[in-house]
């Protein structure tokens, strides 16, 4: 018994010299360990039977798959992606992800597949479905919905930035809502996929399948004659991307409207971002009229990215033009992790704000 409490003593002692170190107990038995964020109805991972693989030979009834999420105002489904490890509390950036007309939202997951960059960049990624393939008015509530639904699971104090990003149709359609009543006071950016570009658009390349657009300034997204709209009204930080096959021969603008009101300083570039792999999908549907313009098969390529420094407000203005692609190709993960990072590196906080 003495030599136990003498042994005791010792350790006690050596305990206060900084000569012992315990160890400490598994995070598990910890009091102050926390289960990870699960979102209502949205199994994390998103099931695997939602997955195409990246060699763009994808089965249909996986792309046309409508998501496993209900919004439940509406009863209508998107999927969500998010990284299993979330934890309470934890800062996030969540996107919306519009598919473009024609499209499903599957289809859009694996177009633009920042679904793979949840874990390393802390993402929360909606991705819903248009039920007639086309975004319109009638889908704001939906929309709408999803947001406050993601926010109010979150927490709004946690959600550091909220873009909008949308190919093609939903690329014009963010361009809508952007500046709505709803959304002016929530997005800090909005990237833009082949959906027009805010600040100056590029001429519209032919398709194969119609004229390219007749005014300078038009291309996808543009409005009524081929115009491109006026620039919103409201502040954020955007990003363009487009095929060099979706452009006019005069190619991208050299100068940005959008860069000019936040008195951006001088345009960078070009900074080329290689990848030896393709994308995940392509347009199945024009096999038989596939075309430069609109898009071939997914495969390697470069991309080209054009940054505006200097901008007030730290805003991010960017445009990277993907070389010898067209509408459909799938992006590639280099440059898919060049727009995330871009996303990221913007200011954010108008929900935080608001919320307070």
């Amino acid at each position: 018994m003495i030599g136990a409490t003498r042994s005791i003593a010792k350790v006690l002692t050596l305990c206060a010299l900084g000569a012992v170190t315990l160890a400490a107990p598994p995070l598990a038995e910890r009091a102050d360990a926390q289960e990870p964020l699960r979102f209502d109805g949205a199994p994390c991972p998103t099931p695997s039977i939602y997955e195409s693989p990246r060699n763009g030979d994808y089965d249909r009834a996986v792309i046309v798959n409508q998501g496993n999420v209900v919004e439940m105002e509406t009863r209508r489904t998107y999927f969500l992606d998010y990284p299993c490890d979330l934890q309470p509390g934890e800062p996030v950036t969540l996107v919306l992800n519009l598919h473009g007309g024609g499209s499903f939202g599957n289809w859009q997951r694996h177009y633009f597949p920042i679904k793979d960059f949840v874990d390393e960049h802390r993402l929360v990624v909606a991705t819903p479905n248009a039920p007639t393939r086309a975004w319109s008015a009638a889908d704001d509530g939906y929309l709408h919905n999803i947001v406050d639904a993601l926010v109010s699971q979150v927490g709004a104090s946690n959600v550091r930035a909220f873009w909008l990003a949308g190919h093609s149709q939903g690329g014009a359609t963010s361009r809508r809502l952007v500046c709505t009543e709803y959304f002016r006071d929530k997005v800090d950016g909005f990237l833009s996929l082949s959906g027009g570009r805010v600040g100056g658009s590029p001429g519209r390349g032919s398709f194969g399948f119609g004229p390219p657009a007749a005014a300078p300034g038009g291309g996808r997204g543009a409005g009524p004659g081929g115009v491109a709209p006026a620039d919103p009204s409201c502040d954020f930080s955007h990003i363009f991307t487009t095929g060099e096959h979706e452009m006019s021969e005069a190619g991208l603008p050299e100068s940005s409207t959008w860069a000019a009101r936040y008195a951006c300083t001088s345009r960078v570039g070009p900074r080329e971002i290689a990848d030896t792999q393709g994308g995940y999908v392509y347009d199945s549907s024009r096999l038989r009229t596939m075309s430069r313009g609109w898009g071939l098969l997914p495969g390697p390529g470069t991309a080209h990215v054009y940054e505006y420094r200097g901008c007030r407000d730290g805003r991010v203005v960017a445009d990277v033009v993907r070389i010898d692609k067209g509408h459909t190709e799938g992006l590639e993960s280099n440059v898919m992790q060049t727009l995330v990072r871009l996303m990221v590196s913007a200011p954010g906080g108008k929900i935080h704000r608001g919320a307070g």
